[in-house]
């Protein structure tokens, strides 16, 4: 594609004798073209998939009646009502700004005329500096006559996308999704279902007892906590999280004891008095009890001790000041989904790519921006070296670098990264930091970016007792099967593919594919 990237589209027409305002356009062609009343004065343009022809009338009639009367009824509906279950902080910012079913349509930009006019011309997320203008001729000799719509986007294309199941493969596909997120036994039953199914997990029943009665003090500073929700919304989201990352838990944490040889729990994601994530130090009673008789998502909980030799260089006094110092912090969201995307094109599942992820992006966008600001508009920025720019200027830049949203993407976090509110760390992000600043990584601390740690990343890292007699002497009471690590709560006997077998090196995981089912990593990315 030349340099300014400009695509001409045209669309020829042909009037329907049936109806002056819906106008079917004969196979292979898959629009509808809505013809207002005054026929030669504008055309209004909207696209649909191929519907039969009685459905396709009616269908074009609801939705435009819908986009221009919807404002003057009340909604059958709430927003409410039909969006996907996302956890909390995610929906509910979204939920707010939703107030009507109309804040799902489509704007107006204007009305592409024929004659000497100037051309109709709009700005958008996806389409820059864009023009349409109007036709008419009879080139197919209808009683009507016809026309071609000529569409000019400067951009690097119009991108389209196809529900390759079609509607009722669609439906079903949202039917395999929509429960994860119920907090019911059929939620929980879906997830564990869908990790079987897409990603070959087992989910083997384990002897009771399925929570381990614990002596506190064989667990140690730096020991790692993986943790595997499988129900309600939290599970619903980790389940996702698994499917692309690979990883078989889907948050952790970190325990460290004080001076005083007290234990704490320390993680990011800790839902505070107010309903916000933040990075917290809770007592480790507080934490456990909550995890035994208030967590609703059927938490599955592993103990990874640290290896005897990392544990002896491991500087206790800089992890829990590293960690004082990051308490009370808002959870990381501007770099959640960067640890995932190292690739062009190896990191999504199929039918995920860049370009779907852009127009998420952008619909969310749309919907509320001060939101999707946190969410990675700002983390955009960092990986262009600009401030500000809207996610529209942030294509427009790209285009101009000769770049693509898809490189972007795969831009490798940097830990030293500031944003408006702080630093930014998830879950796993945060632990292996505070890795970094007790001395867990030596040599390699500088040219580690703990920012680009899967979880999957995390435990495969080899830093973890692999000396089965030097675990704790509670680990894996009355289980049949003795896994390296010390599961502690759970029904299902927890996995943990490629547990403790990676050295560090330098810049690990940031240019690291991880397609479903099997998640081969290559060599030294």
């Amino acid at each position: 594609m030349k340099s300014n990237s400009t695509v001409v589209y045209n669309r020829q027409f042909a009037f329907s004798e049936v109806s002056s305002h819906i106008i079917n356009l004969p196979s292979p062609h898959r629009y509808l073209i809505e013809i207002p009343q005054t026929r030669n004065s504008y055309l209004s343009n909207t696209i649909l998939p191929t519907i039969p022809q009685a459905m396709s009338k009616i269908a074009a009639i609801l939705i435009l009646s819908a986009i221009f009367t919807v404002e003057a009824l009340q909604a059958p509906f709430r927003p409410a009502d039909v969006l996907p279950l996302l956890p909390r902080q995610v929906a509910k910012p979204i939920l707010n700004a939703l107030n009507s079913a109309a804040d799902l349509m489509p704007s107006f930009v204007g009305a592409a005329v024929s004659g000497n006019a100037s051309d109709l011309q709009w700005k958008g997320a996806c389409f820059y500096d864009s023009a349409a203008r109007l036709e008419f001729h009879n080139r197919n000799n209808t009683r009507f006559g016809g026309g071609t719509l000529r569409l000019k986007v400067k951009t690097r294309g119009v991108s389209i996308f196809l529900m390759q199941a079609g509607m009722l493969g669609t439906f079903q596909a949202l039917w395999e999704v929509f429960p994860l997120f119920t907090n019911t036994e059929w939620g929980e039953n879906s997830n564990i279902a869908f990790l079987k199914k897409h990603m070959g997990a087992s989910f083997v029943e384990r002897p009771q007892p399925w929570v381990t009665n614990i002596t506190v003090d064989e667990i140690q500073s730096g020991d790692f906590l993986a943790i595997s929700k499988i129900r309600g919304r939290w599970g619903g989201f980790e389940t996702l999280e698994k499917w692309v990352t690979g990883a078989y838990a889907g948050h952790s944490a970190v325990c460290l004891r004080d001076s005083e040889g007290k234990l704490w729990v320390s993680e990011s994601g800790h839902e505070n008095e107010k309903g916000e994530d933040v990075i917290a130090i809770l007592p480790w009673d507080e934490w456990w009890e909550f995890e035994l008789t208030k967590d609703e998502s059927n938490p599955h909980i592993a103990l990874l001790p640290l290896h005897h030799e990392v544990r002896a260089k491991f500087d206790g006094d800089a992890a829990w000041k590293y960690a004082k110092s990051m308490s009370g912090r808002p959870y990381g969201y501007h770099n959640l989904i960067f640890s995932w995307i190292d690739t062009t094109s190896d990191n999504y599942p199929t039918p995920l790519d860049a370009h779907l992820v852009a127009s998420v992006m952008t619909v969310w966008n749309q919907m509320q921006p001060a939101y999707a600001a946190k969410m990675w508009n700002e983390a955009l920025n960092k990986r262009l070296g600009t401030q500000n720019f809207t996610l529209s200027e942030i294509l427009v830049e790209v285009e101009k670098r000769k770049s693509s949203f898809a490189e972007l993407l795969a831009i490798p976090e940097q830990d030293n990264w500031v944003y408006a509110d702080g630093r930014s760390t998830s879950c796993v992000a945060f632990v292996f930091e505070m890795y970094k600043e007790a001395g867990v990584f030596g040599k390699h601390a500088s040219s580690t970016q703990a920012t680009e740690f899967t979880i999957k990343d995390a435990y495969s890292l080899k830093i973890f007792e692999s000396d089965s007699s030097r675990l704790p002497t509670w680990c894996n009471n009355g289980d049949s099967v003795k896994l390296p690590f010390c599961q502690i709560r759970g029904k299902y006997r927890m996995e943990l593919p490629g547990y403790n077998t990676m050295d560090p090196y330098p810049h690990m995981n940031e240019r690291c594919p991880s397609l479903p089912p099997n998640y081969y990593r290559t060599l030294g990315c």
